[in-house]
Parts: C-alpha cells; structure tokens; sequence
C-alpha cells in the first residue's frame, strides 16, 4: 500500500478515479430523484462527497478530497449547460468558474506530492480531535466546504435553469472575479517561489508583503464576483448571495484563524503581524 502511495503518477490516478466515480455516480443519483433541481443537486453533490470521503478514509488521507473544492463547480455547471443551454450572461460566468477552477486545480496539482501528503490542517485536526477525529473528518473536512461551494455555486447554476438575459452589470462582477483569481494566482506563485528559496520566516515579497493571506481573500473576492454577477443576470433573488457570505464566514472564522495559529509559532510573528495588514492588501501608513 504505501510503495505505490509514494508514486506520484499512481497517486494521481488513483485521485482522478476516484472523482470519476464520484461525478458518473452523481448523475445517476441525481437522475433518480423527481425533485427541485436546487434540492436533488444538494443530494447529488452529499452523495458525492461521501464517496470521496469513503476513498479518504481508505487511503488514510483526507487530502483526497482537497481538489473537490475546485472540480465541483465546473462539473456542476457543465452539467447544467449541456442540459438547459447557454445564454450570454451564462456563458459568461461558466468561462471565468472554469478559468477559477482550472487554476485552481492546477496550484493543487502542483503542490500534491502523493498520497503520503496530507494538508496540514487536517493532521492538526486529527492530533487535536483524537477519537473524535472521523466526526470532525466527514462533517467539517468533506460535508461543510462541499456545502459551502454548492451554495457558492447555486446562483450561477440559477443563470442557466433559468436562461437569464444579459446584463452590464454581470460583466463589471465577472471581472471582479477575474480579478479575484488572478490576484489569487499571482499570491500563489509568489509563495512557492519564496518557499523554493529556502528563506526562513515570512514571506514579505509581492502581495505577501502587504496582506497576511491575499490568497484567502482572492477565494472571498471570487465568490462574491460570482454571486452578483448572477443575481443581477437574474434581476434578484438576492439571498442566493447566502453562498458568498458562507464562503467569507468559513475563511474568517476557520481557515484564517488557522493560519494565524501556526504562524503564530513561528518567532518574529508579533512584528511581522503589526507590519503587514491582516487581509487587504494594502500599505500601511506610519
């Protein structure tokens, strides 16, 4: 079990098999159901989770359902697309959800080793949980950001049920998104960079050097691009933003805090975080 584990290319299929089970098992279950489309997506997309989270379990690794955050949405929506059609405003937001995703998707390929390498988070959890650690790795680990991402999802999944007519204003919130990856990816890229480099510390150079986590804040921006850029398409439904405001609670309340716990081991934080803005990337002025 563990030599082939260790191989990059077995674990990378192993991974890819796995979702492709997931997603082909989805659709028959969400082909059996004679219900809203919103509701029988949501157990589709549980289903979903639960065999990746069975495959998890398998393989000692929670790490396996680490790309689901960013394959869900676009199979979603591809599905949706093939079914219902595409009008502009629909078109519009699956170009820049694929464009998020596919970036994404790809950061994490880059950064998986092999199935031997778990998020950090996830072992903090487990030493922290002990026994209670499957609880905590079913629902807070796989059925809270799949839930979280489905709700994120639900408004441009609206756009294409409902064939939503063109409006200006999902283009100004689909360039907020583009932006919003974007500086995502360029946050990325600057980190691995410092990471090969070898320096001890913090990461001061780029985007680093003005915010703490402009990669969670790209994530927030994203979704809220997303959220608006549908409901203005769908001229309301406002409380599909619900998805977005998910999204922003689950970084400010969990993943940041996190991240500042870990930092905050490291010696020199406490200057560190006085020298460099919490979120927002922007320059302190003494």
């Amino acid at each position: 079990m563990k030599n082939f584990k260790l191989n990059r290319a077995v674990s990378f299929t192993i991974v890819t098999l796995v979702y492709a089970i997931a997603g082909v098992s989805s659709i028959f279950i969400y082909k059996a159901f004679n219900l809203p489309f919103w509701l029988t997506l949501l157990i589709a997309d549980a289903l979903a989770t639960v065999i990746v989270f069975i495959y998890s379990v398998t393989l000692n690794n929670a790490s396996v359902y680490d790309p689901y955050w960013s394959v869900q949405p676009i199979f979603i929506l591809i599905c949706y697309a093939v079914q219902y059609g595409l009008t502009l405003s629909g078109l519009i937001i699956l170009v820049v959800v694929c464009l998020w995703g596919i970036r994404l998707t790809a950061n994490w390929a880059y950064t998986f080793k092999n199935l031997t390498h778990q998020d950090w988070r996830y072992t903090m959890l487990k030493e922290q949980t002990g026994l209670f650690y499957p609880i905590i790795n079913f629902i807070g680990i796989h059925m809270v950001p799949t839930v979280v991402v489905y709700a994120c999802t639900l408004p441009a999944v609206y756009v294409i049920v409902e064939g939503a007519s063109f409006s200006w204003w999902t283009v100004v919130f689909s360039c907020l998104s583009v932006f919003a990856f974007t500086m995502q990816g360029i946050a990325d890229i600057q980190m691995h960079r410092f990471r090969r480099s070898g320096v001890k510390g913090f990461n001061r150079t780029g985007l680093w050097k003005y915010s703490r986590h402009p990669n969670y804040l790209g994530e927030i921006l994203m979704w809220w691009g997303v959220g608006l850029a549908s409901v203005f398409a769908l001229n309301g439904h406002w409380y599909l933003l619900g998805g977005a405001l998910l999204n922003t609670l689950l970084f400010a309340c969990v993943s940041i805090p996190m991240a500042e716990k870990r930092q905050g081991r490291k010696e020199g934080f406490s200057e560190y975080k006085s020298q460099t803005r919490y979120l927002l990337p922007l320059k302190r002025f003494r």
